[in-house]
């Protein structure tokens, strides 16, 4: 799985997201393993980050489900959440607050 995530974050970074933040849940009670968290520059770049992701993870990566608006993409690999937003989202639903007191609990 460290490896997936390696190559998510390397995705993400090569095409500009920013403030790429991953958080280990693995001993937590969530309902996954880790979480990955990227900023885009704006509505079409969000969707555009969706693009790379799945045309540089597919077909050895699974896309269970993908929930998707030119604002915030949730991508669901299984054990892996991926979150892209812009950055008026992450700062509205602050997402890493609740991220990251989870991981320390």
């Amino acid at each position: 799985m460290q490896n997936t995530i390696k190559n998510i974050v390397e995705v993400l970074d090569k095409n500009k997201a920013e403030a790429i933040e991953v958080f280990d849940l693995m001993d937590k009670d969530y309902f996954v393993d880790s979480v990955v968290i990227a900023s885009s520059l704006g509505q079409k770049h969000t969707l555009a980050l969706l693009d790379h992701l799945k045309k540089e993870l597919k077909p050895a990566q699974k896309f269970n489900n993908v929930d998707e608006s030119s604002d915030w993409v949730v991508i669901d690999l299984g054990d892996i959440l991926i979150h892209i937003m812009t950055s008026e989202y992450r700062t509205k639903y602050d997402m890493e607050s609740f991220l990251a007191q989870l991981s320390e609990g």
